[in-house]
């Protein structure tokens, strides 16, 4: 299983409680990175391109990325990122 990104509603926002998860910020930067847990957040400002042996899967501001437990990537911040996230 991939990286998954989509666009959520204000709605489901809300319903989900994610702006009450933590907040993490990176500047631009490169970094490899491996998931212990699946992850779910959502980017409020930035961007990155996330590698992966399936590809490059590019993120920015709004979207609603999953990243599943155990993958393997290489995080290439182009702007500053912050996001609210949340592990399980």
């Amino acid at each position: 299983m991939g990286i998954i990104v989509k666009r959520l509603t204000e709605e489901e926002i809300e319903k989900k409680g994610i702006r009450d998860w933590a907040l993490w910020e990176c500047g631009i930067s490169e970094f490899d990175w491996e998931y212990d847990e699946k992850e779910f957040c959502l980017i409020l400002a930035g961007e990155a391109d996330i590698s992966t042996e399936q590809g490059v899967t590019h993120i920015s501001a709004g979207d609603y990325v999953e990243f599943p437990r155990g993958l393997k990537c290489r995080w290439t911040v182009r702007k500053p990122i912050r996001k609210h996230y949340n592990f399980g």
